[in-house]
C-alpha cells in the first residue's frame, strides 16, 4: 500500500483528536458529546435516504438491461461514509459527508473509478475489459535477435516470386 494513503488515513484520526480537544477546552463536554451524536444520526439518516435512491437506480439499471457500474460504485462509497459516520469525530463526519451528498460523491466515484476499479480490471483481464490490448506483436521480441542486438537484412538476401515463376508441381495436370 502507498505510504500517502496511509498517511491520509492516520492522519484524519489525529485530526479528529486534535479538534475534539479544541472544542472540548472551549466548550462545555456535553455540548461536544451532542454535536458528535447529532452528526453521527443525521449522516446516517443521509446514508440511509441515498442508499435507498442507490438501489432504486440499481434496479433500474438492471431491469433495462445495462450494467449499473456507478451504482455499485456508489453503493461502497455509501458504505465507506456509514461506517465514516459511525467513528465518533467531526473530521471523520465531514469526510463522510463528501461521500454522501451527490455533488460532491459524483467526482469521488470518478476518481475511484480511474485510479482504483479500471486498474484493477486492467490487472486481472489483461487489459481486455477496457480495450488496453497490446496489439503489435509481443512486446519483448521486437526487431532484435537473441541477445537483443538488432538483425539486419540486406537486400539480396531477399527472396521474391514472381506470378510467371509458378511451380509444375501446383499447376493441375491436363491428363
Amino acid at each position: 500500500m502507498d505510504l500517502r494513503v496511509i498517511g491520509v488515513l492516520l492522519l484524519i484520526p489525529l485530526l479528529d483528536v486534535m479538534l475534539l480537544v479544541v472544542l472540548a477546552t472551549r466548550l462545555p463536554v456535553t455540548v461536544v458529546v451532542a454535536i458528535v451524536v447529532l452528526t453521527a444520526l443525521v449522516g446516517m439518516l443521509l446514508v440511509r435516504a441515498e442508499g435507498r435512491h442507490t438501489i432504486r437506480k440499481l434496479q433500474q439499471k438492471l431491469a433495462q438491461g445495462e450494467p449499473p457500474t456507478d451504482e455499485l460504485v456508489d453503493g461502497g462509497l455509501l458504505l465507506v461514509s456509514g461506517a465514516l459516520f459511525l467513528t465518533p469525530g467531526i473530521v471523520t463526519d465531514l469526510v463522510a459527508l463528501l461521500f454522501v451528498l451527490p455533488p460532491t460523491r459524483y467526482p469521488i466515484r470518478l476518481g475511484v473509478k480511474k485510479y482504483v476499479v479500471t486498474p484493477y480490471i486492467d490487472a486481472k483481464t489483461g487489459g481486455f475489459a477496457s480495450g488496453n490490448v497490446y496489439v503489435g506483436g509481443f512486446p519483448q521480441d521486437g526487431p532484435s535477435g537473441d541477445d537483443g542486438t538488432t538483425v539486419d537484412i540486406g537486400d539480396d538476401e531477399y527472396r521474391t516470386v514472381d506470378d510467371d515463376d509458378t511451380d509444375d508441381r501446383t499447376q493441375p495436370s491436363d491428363s
